[in-house]
């Protein structure tokens, strides 16, 4: 074997020899470096989302909006809306349909002051940022229907008995939110409709004993 083979096989010997050794020392503990994603900081997930302080304003505005929701005067405020409508749809149909002229003069009352009660009513909640109902209860749509298939003396009857039953009913609630709302808008509202609500009761009360005594004075008026 020639001298220069020998010389190449023992350089080619020491390059192995040499080299994972140089690899290692480039590389401490034998692990090769990790890469780092740039701005992150180590320890932390850079895919982690950052927090959104707009979506933690709207979270805080979404509760404070469920709770007055759920609280008695955003309650009492959807009740009193649909009463407020109920009303103002009877009243109608008694200003059209009654027999008895008082019975008639009511009814239009019922449409005058319960429509100027709903717009106050509907600037409050606009105030709360509430949407009111835009409809009636089932029970009124059922005592609408009712009366609207009757006429003379029932319907007076029915429709005088039944404003006696939902004013004292509602009498009961708006004194109840006068007293202890805890919303000022609301209870404010209330305050101001109950003094109402008591004069349409005395009204309605005293036509009711007059029709039951067999008075006829304001019967086929208007």
């Amino acid at each position: 074997m020639k001298i220069s083979n020998i010389l190449g096989y023992s350089a080619l010997g020491v390059c192995l020899a040499v080299g994972p050794t140089t690899m290692l020392a480039q590389h401490p503990g034998g692990a090769p470096a990790q890469s780092q994603t740039p701005g992150a900081q180590p320890g932390n997930n850079p895919t982690q989302p950052m927090p959104n302080p707009d979506q933690n304003s709207n979270t805080q505005a979404d509760s404070g909006s469920n709770k007055m929701m759920k609280s008695g005067d955003a309650k009492f405020a959807m009740k009193a809306a649909q009463g407020g409508m109920a009303e103002v749809q009877l009243g109608k149909l008694a200003a059209d349909k009654g027999s008895n002229s008082d019975v008639k003069a009511f009814g239009q009352q019922m449409v005058d002051d319960h429509s100027k009660a709903n717009d106050q009513l509907k600037t409050v909640a606009s105030q709360e940022n509430m949407t009111l109902p835009s409809t009636l209860d089932s029970k009124d749509q059922a005592l609408y229907a009712k009366l609207q298939n009757m006429s003379g003396a029932d319907f007076d009857k029915a429709y005088v008995k039944a404003m006696v039953k939902d004013h004292q009913e509602d009498i009961k609630e708006f004194q109840k939110e006068a007293d202890k709302g805890k919303d000022p808008g609301i209870k404010n509202f209330a305050s101001q409709t109950l003094p109402v609500l008591q004069q349409h009761l005395s009204k309605i009360q005293s036509i009711q004993s007059n029709m039951a005594g067999g008075g006829n004075a304001g019967s086929h008026g208007q």
